[in-house]
């Protein structure tokens, strides 16, 4: 083809612009509502290109994304293709790639910078193995810990999602979509998908205008404001509305007041479930319309939106200038992507030099050490005294006699599910059966085999089984074809199984448990009714506790569980979420006094299932302050989390207490390492308006700083929030900042009885400034 008679959509000297109206005026009706298909490639991806113009694909294995190339070729106008994947805490499904701890995992560092990092080598292996786009970061806010996926979270607070999830964008997007290690960040799920009544995956959040503008649309806005390329929509209905067609959420607030022009993506089957699940559309060609209608763009897994489009246009349900609006955003990341020059496929010599790299081993271990959180120790740690032989990373056993450990527990070598949900087997893709290779996991019996002194003795006996799987009766697969996920039979106490792991436990100076939760209980589909530790764990763990040997619990769980007295009892507890393919190794590392504790929890921990939702930001007012039964507070609170130290908090100042809303709130506080061990301390900021004109939070965290202290030291901290981050939403759904005092709260935690408090005071119109989320932004 020659210069003169090359179309202008292929002229990259061209305007976007131009190129998408070029392109849009070539494309048949066919093509265009093929654009807006993302489909599955483990399915007939032939059909998929060739035959329904699929503009995307999801899921596709190495070898389908070089064959969706070639179908690509075949076709008349040869668009290329975007290929996304759920590359979740890693390159979830790639054979060698580096997975990082759970999103949950990592807001346990509350480190927005190495959050960024992790990101950044995501896209960095992702972007060389053909893969565009990744479904990720979640800003779902966990308040009901039954729901099937706390684990993708970063927990319960809308400022540390919005700090968190902020780095992740940043890092996921590089440079910008003409940097060829960028991938497309999906902020999910838009909006307020976890708050779904009794924690039942997908259905009905009971949400009022102003409780989503109160909480769970902040993270976004901001994230909107940080330039991420797309939106992923929930599954659920909010006031009888599903969020796939909610014109007051995707175009008075998104698209409208916040001025979103990225690239809208349903979840899965989203359309469909409104004619076969939600029952609210009597068929496709109306489900399809409505969609397109509320301003979707990419269509996920609804194989029958291609006919339902076409049949919605038939009978003029919709016009083809509203396609046009949608196909055209999709070119438009296509063209920015600069996929019609370079359509960036798999490089063989990037993959070669880029996946499961040593650098980004090394990153793996450090957020792997940084997530881990001390919840509980009455001294028995750390096992090996914080002693180290030079050189070797490994633990130097004191003058004393040679020491017996017992690792016990259904997950102490249990290397998939360490890794968690959105991870090799973990049943989302079929072509990783057996999941992530072994040898690039460190189990915590393998961390600890490796790092305890030498002359240790270490057994090993797991102690229980947790589940077996059954048939759901009602049928292998739901209405749309997909499959039903089993149901879960926990396992029987073994009796053989328990002897082992108490007899080891007898002859062992201390015994670790690790116990948690497996794939089968973590996900989409998979919220359970109940917190306990399922099977026979807790037989296990009251008979290890009954044997009188220090007793250190490992919480490998995706998620905070309800812990039994064996559990709370216990010498030492550590939360380690899903850690990763290196999280055994930190583990290890921890116990044996390698690494000092640092992390602090995201979410809180509750006594029993009968307190849900729990959370740490709690609206005022109640009779009372407990149930008649049980205190209302959690077992371990929002930001705690145990050194091998003790940190004093002392001297709170506030610098100005006179303020404006135009004014920053400046504070100092004192901090003193009172141990013989090094501290990095969470300092963390919150605020109380005392009075309000409407029902508010008790407390909301506004700032936090890391501190690191030697042993003895002492440090000034300088704290500092802006007042327009002290907000309320009122009654007309205005976020803004009211007149009066309020309190700067400082501590290690959220809990009430370990924060310093100081007031000051804010000056104005009766009601204050409406504070701009825009104008917070750009104070930061």
């Amino acid at each position: 083809m020659t210069a003169a008679t090359t179309p202008n959509h292929l002229d990259a000297s061209l305007p976007v612009a131009d190129r998408i109206a070029d392109l849009l005026g070539r494309m048949t009706v066919e093509e265009k509502i093929g654009q807006m298909l993302q489909l599955d490639a483990r399915e007939d991806l032939e059909d998929q290109v060739l035959r329904r113009h699929a503009g995307s694909i999801l899921h596709a294995s190495p070898e389908k994304v070089l064959r969706a190339r070639a179908l690509t070729l075949q076709t008349r106008l040869r668009i290329p293709l975007l290929v996304a994947e759920d590359c979740i805490h890693g390159h979830s499904f790639w054979e060698g790639a580096t997975i990082y701890p759970t999103q949950l995992g990592m807001a346990a560092t509350w480190d927005a910078a190495l959050i960024e990092r992790v990101a950044r080598a995501t896209a960095v292996e992702v972007s060389a193995t053909g893969i565009h786009w990744t479904f990720s970061p979640v800003l779902c806010i966990t308040r009901d810990l039954r729901w099937g996926r706390v684990d993708e979270t970063f927990g319960e607070d809308p400022f540390l999602i919005g700090e968190l999830a902020s780095a992740m964008v940043r890092g996921y997007q590089g440079g910008g979509l003409e940097d060829p290690t960028a991938i497309l960040a999906t902020a999910k799920h838009f909006a307020g998908y976890s708050e779904t009544q009794g924690g039942r995956d997908a259905s009905e959040a009971d949400l009022s205008r102003r409780k989503l503008r109160s909480w769970f649309l902040p993270p976004f806005e901001r994230v909107a404001r940080e330039g991420c390329r797309t939106f992923m929509l929930g599954y659920q209905t909010t006031d009888g509305v599903p969020i796939t067609v909610n014109d007051w959420l995707l175009n008075d607030v998104l698209r409208g007041e916040w001025g979103y022009r990225g690239t809208l993506i349903t979840d899965w089957d989203n359309v469909g479930r409104m004619v076969w699940e939600q029952k609210v559309q009597p068929d496709y060609a109306h489900a399809a319309a409505a969609a397109v209608l509320a301003g979707n763009d990419m269509i996920m897994t609804t194989p029958g939106f291609f006919q339902g489009a076409l049949d919605a246009l038939a009978q003029g349900l919709m016009t083809e200038d509203a396609l046009d609006r949608a196909v055209a955003r999709i070119l438009l990341l296509k063209f920015e992507f600069g996929l019609f020059e370079d359509p960036r496929l798999p490089d063989r010599e990037r993959i070669a030099t880029s996946v499961g790299t040593a650098e980004h081993t090394a990153l793996n271990l450090e957020v792997a050490r940084r997530s881990l959180v001390l919840l509980r120790n009455d001294g028995t740690l750390p096992l090996a005294g914080g002693l180290v032989a030079p050189g070797t990373g490994r633990a130097r056993a004191a003058a004393s006699a040679p020491r017996r450990l017992a690792v016990v527990g259904p997950l102490a070598d249990d290397a998939q599910t360490q890794l968690g949900d959105w991870a090799g087997s973990s049943g989302q893709v079929d072509w990783m059966p057996a999941g992530h290779p072994r040898d690039r996991i460190t189990t915590v019996l393998d961390g600890l085999r490796d790092h305890a002194p030498a002359d240790w003795e270490i057994a090993h006996a797991r102690g229980a089984d947790i589940l077996t799987l059954e048939e759901d009766p009602e049928g292998g697969y739901f209405p749309d074809g997909q499959p039903r996920p089993q149901v879960v039979v926990p396992s029987a106490p073994d009796a053989d199984l328990i002897a082992e792991a108490v007899a080891a436990a007898e002859a062992a100076d201390w015994v670790v448990a690790v116990v948690g939760d497996r794939i089968e209980l973590v996900g989409e589909g998979r919220s359970t009714a109940t917190l306990e530790l399922v099977g026979g764990q807790i037989a296990m763990l009251e008979a290890l506790a009954a044997t009188g040997t220090p007793l250190i619990v490992v919480l490998l769980a995706s998620k905070p569980h309800v812990l039994p007295p064996a559990v709370m009892d216990a010498a030492a507890v550590v939360w380690a979420a899903n850690p990763g393919m290196r999280g055994g190794q930190a583990v290890a590392e921890l116990l044996l006094g390698l690494i000092e504790p640092s992390g602090r929890l995201p979410v809180s921990f509750a006594r029993h299932a009968g307190q849900l939702p729990i959370y740490y930001n709690q609206i005022r007012g109640q009779h009372g302050d407990r149930y008649a039964d049980l205190t209302q507070s959690p077992a371990f609170a929002f930001g705690e989390g145990l050194s091998y130290t003790t940190v004093e908090y002392t001297g709170l100042r506030i610098v100005d207490t006179e303020l404006t809303s135009d004014d920053t709130v400046r504070a100092v506080v004192e901090l003193r390492n009172t141990g013989e061990r090094a501290a990095r301390e969470i300092v963390q900021v919150y605020v109380r308006d005392t009075v309000t004109s409407v029902s508010w939070a008790d407390k909301e965290l506004k700032a936090y700083r890391h501190v690191d202290l030697a042993p003895g030291a002492s440090a000034t901290v300088e704290l500092s929030v802006p007042v327009t981050e002290c907000t309320i939403v009122d009654a007309a759904g205005r976020r803004l900042v009211e007149a009066g005092e309020f309190e700067l709260l400082v501590g290690p935690s959220s809990r009430e009885e370990v924060l310093l408090s100081a007031t000051f005071r804010v000056a104005g119109a009766e009601t204050g400034r409406i504070a701009s989320d825009r104008e917070a932004l750009e104070r930061r």
